[in-house]
């Protein structure tokens, strides 16, 4: 994982620390962690190593240093390894490659570049191409987050579906605590300022449920908030916030829209549910795999059907709050651990 950089990776970064976690807990199997210097300390459980003079960050320019540093030190971390039957890149960048004898494993989220390529810049596009694709390609193991990234990965990247895994993510219930009760009157969105996540659409679509519900709220939490601009004075763009505080915000939310244009999984909703909160999500990518019948959907490009989506799981929060914690116990942490177990063992 030398291209961790821990605290802005979102969704992945928390799947890489509950894999460390739960191999720890595996029987007959023994996991290390190559880790860059600043991110020390990460792994719950299992051995680490930290290579020296690795520096992490999120911009192009730091992940194409962390991959030149990790190449110059090839030779030395492949001797490291060495006793490794299985190599795997939960963060996707295969840096450096395995020995030829063992066994390469990516994990690819999703393949959102292939599908929304406007999205992206062209040195972007090049990097992802070059570091995803290419790699997935020549895995001798794929490990994704849902089936709908793996039907992409197989319909853009022609690779088999026997070689693709499906490891869905997982919210450990037990650090929620459901409410079902009375609840706040605001909207909750915790997601990144990125332009998948349509954080346009939904500003539009709350001046029609403010309609409906006069004096509603939207609460956005997340990092690149600033992206957004100037925003009307009923939106509180709260940033980065606590894991305590977010626990908070579910737990009072009146309602979680989450009206993105592209997930791999999405664990916001799922973390909703934990926390009893009814929620209206986006009918696109993964997000009705993931949410099932325990919530309201609608489509993430019709303003009028993200307000109704939204007024309407508030009118059935009664109804959504119980079928949503039934829905999150499909998806535990040690289910995904073992999906991964699987595949290493499949190289025995």
């Amino acid at each position: 994982m030398l291209t961790l950089v821990p605290g802005g990776m979102g969704g992945s970064e928390t799947y890489a620390r509950e894999l460390t976690r739960q191999l720890a807990s595996v029987d007959g199997l023994t996991a290390t962690a190559y880790l860059p210097g600043a991110a020390a300390g990460f792994s719950e459980g299992i051995e680490e190593r930290v290579i020296a003079g690795m520096r992490s960050g999120t911009s192009s320019i730091s992940r194409l240093g962390v991959i030149a540093a990790a190449s110059m030190r090839a030779s030395s971390i492949r001797r490291d390894m060495q006793s490794a039957t299985v190599v795997h890149f939960p963060l996707t960048v295969p840096v450096p490659r395995p020995a030829r004898r063992q066994s390469f494993v990516q994990t690819l989220l999703d393949v959102q570049h292939l599908d929304l390529p406007q999205l992206f810049t062209r040195s972007e596009l090049a990097y992802r191409h070059h570091f995803y694709d290419a790699a997935a390609r020549s895995a001798d193991a794929v490990i994704t987050i849902s089936e709908f990234a793996k039907t992409r990965m197989v319909e853009l990247l022609g690779i088999a579906p026997s070689k693709i895994h499906v490891a869905h993510l997982a919210v450990d219930a037990g650090k929620f605590t459901p409410n079902f009760g009375d609840r706040e009157n605001f909207v909750l969105y915790p997601a990144r300022g990125w332009q998948h996540k349509n954080h346009s659409r939904l500003i539009e679509a709350m001046t029609a449920v403010r309609e409906v519900r006069p004096g509603i709220r939207l609460v956005l939490t997340g990092g690149a908030l600033d992206a957004l601009g100037e925003l009307p004075d009923w939106v509180e763009r709260r940033g980065l916030v606590s894991v305590e505080e977010l626990q908070n915000l579910y737990r009072t939310a009146a309602v979680l829209a989450f009206p993105s244009l592209y997930e791999g999984f999405g664990l916001p909703p799922l973390e909703a549910m934990a926390s009893g909160c009814p929620v209206a999500a986006s009918g696109a990518g993964s997000i009705p795999e993931v949410c099932g019948d325990a919530a309201v959907l609608f489509d993430p490009t019709d303003i009028q059907a993200i307000a109704a989506g939204i007024i309407g799981a508030i009118a059935r929060g009664a109804e959504l709050s119980p079928r949503g914690l039934e829905q999150v116990a499909q998806f535990t942490w040690e289910r995904c651990r073992d999906r991964h177990v699987d595949v290493y063992r499949s190289f025995e």
